[in-house]
Parts: structure tokens; C-alpha cells; sequence
């Protein structure tokens, strides 16, 4: 099941139960779908899991074993779907403890419990108006656009079983809200701590995140978002203006401006492709050449500590700097922060007013605020037409096209 229900409580004959405290209103949406990139749970599963990731490109399963191979130094477990029941849990406190009446559903692109499985029990369940928080905070193709395509490719699924769809819409990006943004203040603040104090003070930050083809960066996010700063569009973008935050609260909080840069990891494309660069190692020998002491790894990239993190970070990035004698912390993701949880309210409450506010004959109130840090402002609530457009056109649902 994708949907857990909490457990029954006693209650003696005859006694008053308790109404649950009234809380912000998530109507017209009657569901939250948590949607991931999901991972595999056992060394069976790894190659499996990686043909359902890379279906349609003819890599053959020999070559599947080979990239493969990291998993199988976590005994074939990605830590994506335990990191995703603990926000599960987290979503489930935090909407209960604050009256807020939206059971949350759970569902993965690539691994069970698959998006289709779990859209069929929403229906099932009789829900027909769905709000989705995508496990990617950015602006995108495969951070965005791809969990639409995925979207509109399950409820095609479900239309052809005779079932009625559901209408589902997406949570605006939340790269820049607080709870997103604080947790990894907090959690930088913490890496620099674990440094030895004689190279604290010298340390660089090195922000990373998911390496993609500079031509998918270019083009992310709606065409007005494109900037001329840096490697690209909104994504590059939108990466630079956390950076920025988390450095001038780091040095409003400790009296120190570290030198910093946004790099990235986990290239997995061609070589003859250009992707972002420069890749986290690559940065980590130029940081040691040019004799910086230490360096913190920040990976605001990521929602969790899910296998890219796990290896690409504190394997493969932690064996560079033990190579190299440079002393290197990583700084801790969101994952399931109670102040993540609370932005993830948050985001649902403005949303569903919004919607209302859309809806209603003649409103006599503001629209909600909408709460972001940061130079850029809060994102769009519907992706517009040819928003992180894809290389072969698809049809993606939970936005304008």
C-alpha cells in the first residue's frame, strides 16, 4: 500500500471523541501525491531498477551490472526510499498537528511503489483533485518537466483501464523557501564546525548539485527566468541564489566571508555531450593546488542523502580529499527537517487559497503571500508552455502544456 493509515485508538463506551483541531483549508485539493525518483531495496533489484531508469536507450543489461556497481557497495540499497517513508512520517506529523485534512500518497517513477499503482488507488480511494510535491526543488527537464511527462503517461494508463483520472497539479519550486533554505544554513554552520579549528577559517564552500547537459541548462524554466549569469537558464540560476543566501547568513552568524563556488557531480551522460561543470573532484584538486586549507561539501542540490549524495559525495569526493591531504566535511540535507515539513504545509495552504481565490465570482481578499528568500522571488505555480522543454516533445500534465 502507498498509503498508510495510523493506527486505531481505544476508546471507552460512551465517551466523547474528541474533534481534530480545525486547520488551514487544503480545498479544493482532496490528496498530497509525494513523487520520487525511487530506488532499489536489495541486490535483486539493482538491475531491474536500472533498466526501468534507462528504458528506451538499448543499454545493454551487461553494461547495466557495470554502472551498478555503486549500489552493490550498499548491499543493493538505495537510501531514496527510506529517506522517503521518514518524510512520509514527517508530512503526516506536521499536517495532523496543524489541522490541515489531506491524506498524503506516495508514488516513484522508477520503483515500487510505482506512480501508476499508486494514481489507481487515489481513484480507488475516490480522490479527484491531487496536488504533487516532486522530491526536486529546481527548475529543470529531469528535475521538472520529466515527473509531468510521467504524470500524464500514468493517468493516460489509467484512462485506457476506463478509469476517470484525476486533475493533478504540481507544488511551485521551493528551492527558496525558508524551509528549505534554513535546514541547509543550520546544516553548513554544522559541516564547518566538524573542521579542525587551525583550517576552519580558511575553509571553501562547495556547493553542489546534479550535473545535467549544458543544453538542458540553458533552457530551464520559462524563457523569461533565462539569465546571462553563469552556465545558463533558471537552473544555474536558481542554484547561484541559494548559494548566495546560505553564505551571507553563514557569515552574519560566524563573522567569516568564505570563498565559495557552485559545482556539480554525478555526470552520467556521454562524453561527446557538454555537461555543467566543473565536477566536485575536479574542483576539489584545483581547491588543494591552490593551497585553500579545507573545504565544506553543500549539497543544496539534493533533498536527501539518496546514493548520489551517499557515493558520489562521501565516497568517491571524500576519497579524492583523502588523496589530496585536504580536510573536507559535507554539510547534511533536508531529508525529513521538521521546518521541511512545515514549508511542504505551507506550500499545500498557499496553493489550495490560490486555486480559491482563482475560483471565486468576485474576491474579497488578497491573494495568499507566498513566502521566498533570496533575490529571485517565489517560482510559478503552472509551468508555462515550453518550460524545461524536453529534446523529443511529450505530452506533461500539472502544467500549462
Amino acid at each position: 500500500m502507498s498509503v498508510e493509515q495510523p493506527p486505531a485508538h481505544s476508546v471507552p463506551a460512551g465517551a466523547a471523541v474528541p474533534a481534530a483541531p480545525a486547520g488551514p483549508s487544503a480545498a479544493p485539493y482532496d490528496a498530497l501525491l509525494l513523487l520520487s525518483f525511487g530506488g532499489p531495496e536489495g541486490p535483486d533489484d539493482v538491475v531491474p531498477f536500472l533498466e526501468n531508469v534507462t528504458r528506451g536507450r538499448g543499454i545493454p543489461r551487461e553494461r547495466l551490472k557495470e554502472v551498478g556497481q555503486h549500489y552493490f557497495l550498499f548491499d543493493g540499497v538505495s537510501p531514496i526510499n527510506e529517506q522517503n517513508r521518514s518524510l512520509l512520517r514527517a508530512l503526516r506529523d506536521d499536517f495532523a498537528q496543524h489541522g490541515v485534512d489531506l491524506p498524503i500518497y506516495w508514488g516513484n517513477r522508477n520503483w515500487a511503489p510505482y506512480l501508476t499503482d499508486t494514481l489507481r488507488e487515489l481513484v480507488g480511494d475516490g480522490h479527484r483533485r491531487v496536488l504533487t510535491l516532486a522530491t526536486s526543488a529546481y527548475a529543470s527537464y529531469s528535475g521538472c518537466r520529466q515527473y509531468r511527462e510521467n504524470l500524464a503517461d500514468s493517468l493516460a494508463a489509467l484512462a485506457a483501464e476506463g478509469l476517470q483520472p484525476p486533475q493533478v497539479d504540481k507544488l511551485r519550486h521551493y528551492f527558496n523557501h525558508p524551509g528549505f533554505i534554513e535546514p541547509m544554513i543550520d546544516a553548513t554552520l554544522t559541516a564547518l564546525a566538524e573542521l579542525p579549528t587551525d583550517v576552519r577559517a580558511g575553509a571553501q564552500l562547495a556547493f553542489t548539485t546534479h550535473s545535467i547537459p549544458t543544453a538542458a541548462a540553458d533552457t530551464s524554466g520559462p524563457v523569461a527566468a533565462h539569465t546571462s549569469e553563469g552556465q545558463g537558464g533558471a537552473y544555474v540560476a536558481q542554484h547561484l541564489d541559494v548559494a548566495r543566501v546560505i553564505v551571507d547568513a553563514v557569515r552574519e552568524r560566524t563573522g567569516v566571508e568564505h570563498p565559495w563556488r557552485l559545482v556539480y557531480q554525478s555526470r552520467s551522460g556521454a562524453p561527446h555531450i557538454p555537461w555543467l561543470e566543473p565536477d566536485i573532484c575536479e574542483h576539489l584538486e584545483e581547491l588543494h593546488g591552490a593551497g585553500v586549507p579545507a573545504a565544506v561539501m553543500v549539497p543544496i542540490g539534493f533533498v536527501s542523502d539518496h546514493m548520489e549524495v551517499k557515493y558520489d559525495l562521501d565516497t568517491e569526493a571524500r576519497a579524492k580529499a583523502a588523496e589530496l591531504g585536504l580536510p573536507v566535511t559535507r554539510a547534511a540535507t533536508v531529508g525529513a527537517d521538521p521546518r521541511f515539513a512545515a514549508a511542504v504545509r505551507d506550500l499545500v495552504v498557499e496553493r489550495a487559497a490560490t486555486e480559491r481565490f482563482a475560483a471565486a465570482p468576485a474576491p474579497a481578499a488578497a491573494p495568499p503571500e507566498r513566502c521566498a528568500l533570496g533575490a529571485l522571488g517565489p517560482s510559478h505555480d503552472v509551468c508555462p508552455v515550453g518550460c524545461c522543454p524536453a529534446r523529443t516533445p511529450r505530452p506533461a500534465a500539472a502544467g500549462a502544456q
